[in-house]
């Protein structure tokens, strides 16, 4: 086994860059899908969320069926169901760029794990939080706008935080659908250059970091929205 040769990141790609620049967008491509599939899991999961709560058994089950479809498909195979099967149905579709195509599956997958969260966070408030709403005379879409969901959001964040750094690895999946990610970037780089010990190493690093930075954040944020008593609170 030979020493190990960082300096392979200074080498070009015979494409006009470095591998240290391509491993860059691959990153920048990596954060982009992650972010982007991190905004509609969570605002598809919260409707679904909420939906699974209200008093209405029509919209009790669109949320129910929903959350069980996204949930119990492999997320690889609903990547390629979006990439092959939905647009050769919907031709329309064939216009629209894999990497949007791929945030959308990655999203709505995400989806049916924060609708669990955002149920939970609900369902752990005193059912009389909802009636002290209603008898205040507000609506029930106020209700939960104003009572329920600030409360209930709060609860949850040290599980979105899971899902949220989850979405940073489930990224990867992109390769699959020729998005030029961190995954794609480190199998084709290994093979190019026969350095796979320090372009994996790099590329888990990154993962690595990038996971850490949203669990920091996220620590932040919980820390400043904390109410007392519910999510480690002071007295």
């Amino acid at each position: 086994m030979g020493k190990w040769d960082w300096q392979v990141f200074l080498q070009d790609t015979g494409g006009g860059q470095t591998y240290l620049e391509w491993l860059m967008s691959a990153w920048g491509w990596t954060l982009s899908v992650a972010s982007l599939s991190l905004v509609v899991a969570l605002v598809v999961g919260s409707v679904m969320g909420i939906l699974r709560t209200v008093p209405s058994k029509t919209l009790v089950f669109i949320g129910n069926a929903w959350t069980e479809l996204f949930r119990n498909i492999p997320l690889l195979v609903q990547v390629f169901l979006w990439y092959h099967v939905i647009p050769s149905l919907f031709l329309s579709l064939r216009a629209i760029p894999s990497f949007v195509l791929v945030v959308f599956a990655l999203g709505f997958f995400t989806s049916a794990r924060v609708s669990e969260q955002v149920k939970a966070g609900i369902q752990a408030l005193p059912k009389g939080q909802r009636y002290a709403g209603l008898a205040m005379g507000l609506t029930l879409p106020q209700t939960y706008r104003y009572v329920l969901l600030p409360m209930a959001f709060r609860i949850v964040i040290p599980p979105l935080t899971s899902e949220s750094m989850n979405i940073i690895k489930n990224s990867s999946v992109a390769f699959a659908v020729s998005i030029s990610e961190m995954t794609m970037f480190a199998m084709q780089a290994q093979e190019e250059t026969s350095r796979g010990i320090e372009v994996y190493l790099a590329v888990t690093g990154l993962y690595f970091i990038s996971a850490f930075a949203i669990n920091r954040i996220a620590l932040f944020i919980e820390q400043r929205v904390q109410v007392p008593g519910m999510i480690g609170g002071g007295k």
